[in-house]
């Protein structure tokens, strides 16, 4: 699986310390703003309104965008309370690639006061790449509870999947290559002081290619 790292797995996403755009800007900060609240109108329309919806957030930026999400829901319907649908759900024992990965401390997972038991979970993250960490997503949340119906919303889907998995609602359908890097930076992650964070964005990094060996040395070296 190309390019996938420690930091978000199989999602295909990259972390830095720094978080200026390095590479083909796809989505901006209102790019991103208006995914959210489309998808927001979507899940609200696919479940008839906001009986019975929590959002567990993926971390790491999958929780800060189910938390836009819920702030969204409120917006677009007054009877939805945000801070008690939102949740984190933590996936870091159940992925599949712990003996190849460097290993993160686990996050906390974070329920809503009303558990899932007979909810309609909605499952958010940032990046669908391969879908073996909705995989993990999926058996952690059998640990926890029996939702009604689980669904799947994410900021970018960028295709290349491993596992049957597809997403409920997707902010946007990004081809891409294998090679290529995914970076989606949000502010509530990687924004904090010290980095060159800008705005919010995703990007696309073509891979870097190996430097071109130098002639003169290559002659050189022969004997």
């Amino acid at each position: 699986m190309a390019q996938a790292t420690a930091d978000e797995g199989a999602s295909g996403t990259v972390a830095s310390a720094h978080a200026a755009p390095l590479g083909r800007v796809v989505l901006s900060a209102a790019d991103i703003d208006r995914a959210l609240t489309r998808i927001a109108h979507e899940i609200l329309e696919a479940n008839k309104g906001p009986q019975d919806l929590v959002l567990l957030g993926i971390p790491r930026r999958g929780y800060p965008l189910a938390v836009r999400l819920a702030h969204k829901l409120a917006i677009a319907d007054p009877s939805v309370d945000a801070e008690q649908i939102i949740g984190q759900l933590d996936i870091t024992m159940f992925r599949d690639d712990l003996s190849r990965q460097p290993t993160r401390p686990p996050a906390r997972t974070k329920l809503p006061p009303q558990g899932i038991d007979n909810k309609v979970v909605v499952l958010v993250d940032d990046v669908l790449y391969s879908g073996r960490t909705i995989r993990a997503a999926l058996d952690a949340l059998v640990d926890l509870g029996r939702p009604r119906i689980v669904r799947l919303a994410v900021l970018v889907d960028r295709g290349h999947r491993e596992l049957p998995i597809r997403a409920d609602h997707v902010g946007k359908n990004l081809p891409t290559s294998a090679t290529e890097k995914v970076r989606v930076r949000l502010a509530e992650i990687d924004g904090a002081p010290g980095t060159d964070f800008v705005e919010d964005h995703v990007a696309i990094e073509a891979p870097q290619q190996p430097p071109a060996a130098d002639s003169s040395e290559s002659k050189e070296a022969r004997p």
